[in-house]
């Protein structure tokens, strides 16, 4: 097929030898399976700000670094390097997670390279060598429901585990991969520990599995695995391969508002002092 003009780079650098075909369109980027030497791989092209639809809210920028504080100003005033600076940031999250998750165990495709706003990485295949199939077309009883249910469980648990949050989980962006389902779409993933949303968008996730999942096995449903495991999160708890129950015990233990003050007043003296930090760095 013609080679994607966004791809000609890749072609010229000698990192694509040929464009097989497109593999989908989705709304953050087109995904092209592609032939690099003896390798088949997929080569996913991000689509620009203006043509996608998936809003970069506060809560999936939230903890994202830049290089410096001219580039944090400029995102902020929306301008157009702003905006460039955003798209980048946008799309490293994802490769950044890719590796990280990659190195934890978690069953994600291989990133190979980001180049030029396209990432080369693992084709997923089903059991006859084709292009994996997306979940939500995949025909499923409830027997498989409730194992691959209980399979994205431990992968949403090893994620946590490596400080990810997927951010947006659903039966659209998980793959079945000969070996069962393989994660993909990450580029609004945030860190566990620095997005002041990470646990309702755990649970968010979670809850979309035993939604989707629930349709073919209703036992799924009314769940509690999302609290759960941020609970053993919050609690230093959380390990690969924990026990879950999907039950939550609730805490009736009386509030304690002075505990309460004293952490107020401590994420305070903590900002000062980063700002203080910052006008020195500057200076």
């Amino acid at each position: 097929m013609k080679i994607p003009k966004r791809i000609e780079p890749l072609v010229e650098e000698g990192l694509v030898d040929e464009v097989v075909r497109q593999l989908m369109s989705g709304k953050e980027a087109n995904v092209y399976v592609v032939r690099c030497g003896d390798e088949i791989l997929c080569a996913k092209v991000y689509k620009d700000v203006q043509q996608r639809n998936f809003r970069q809210s506060t809560a999936y920028q939230e903890g994202r670094k830049v290089k410096n504080s001219r580039d944090a100003r400029a995102r902020g005033r929306g301008s157009r390097y702003g905006r460039r600076i955003s798209e980048e940031a946008w799309q490293n999250a994802e490769v950044d997670a890719l590796y990280r998750l990659a190195a934890a165990g978690v069953r994600v495709p291989r990133p190979h390279i980001c180049f030029e706003g396209v990432l080369l990485m693992e084709l997923v295949t089903d059991a006859a060598g084709d292009a994996a199939p997306r979940l939500s077309d995949v025909e499923l009883s409830e027997a498989m429901s409730i194992d691959y249910h209980t399979m994205l469980l431990d992968q949403v648990v090893l994620m946590l585990c490596a400080g990810v949050i997927h951010g947006d989980l659903s039966e659209y962006n998980i793959l079945v991969g000969a070996d069962g389902p393989v994660i993909i779409d990450l580029p609004q993933a945030v860190g566990a520990a620095v997005s002041s949303g990470a646990a309702a968008m755990l649970e968010r996730d979670v809850g979309n599995l035993a939604a989707y999942f629930g349709r073919f096995a209703p036992q799924l449903l009314g769940s509690e695995y999302g609290k759960e495991i941020w609970a053993l999160y919050q609690a230093g708890l959380l390990v690969p391969g924990v026990a879950l129950s999907g039950r939550v015990v609730p805490d009736e233990r009386p509030a304690d508002p002075d505990a309460v003050i004293r952490e107020i007043a401590l994420a305070r003296k903590e900002e000062r002092e980063e700002a203080a930090l910052r006008l020195a760095e500057q200076a």
